[in-house]
């Protein structure tokens, strides 16, 4: 499937992610449109930016801090970029 424009606003946090079974996109939920069949949404996530830039050699990032969220409970969705990391937790969960 081609991305859809509205995945892709002007200074909006985007990831496409692309495989040979899906196209995955990540963004945010006021983007994308109401009553659109053929998307799947899971919404309520909000995304904390690892302050960057990371170097590629730098290990153990996301465990220092997905370790701590996992003894709290916490569901994660772990996102990279070239420059830094993200962590998204559902809203419910930020405090």
């Amino acid at each position: 499937a081609a991305v859809p424009g509205w995945a892709s606003a002007p200074g909006a946090f985007a990831s496409v992610t692309r495989t040979p079974a899906e196209l995955s996109l990540v963004v945010e939920q006021r983007h994308v449109p109401a009553g659109d069949d053929g998307v799947r949404i899971d919404g309520g996530w909000r995304a904390l930016r690892v302050r960057g830039p990371l170097p590629f050699d730098l290990v153990g990032v996301f465990t220092t801090v997905a370790v701590p969220l996992a003894g709290a409970g916490v569901p994660i969705f772990p996102l990279a970029t070239f420059d830094t990391d993200y962590l998204l937790v559902k809203e419910g969960d930020l405090s």
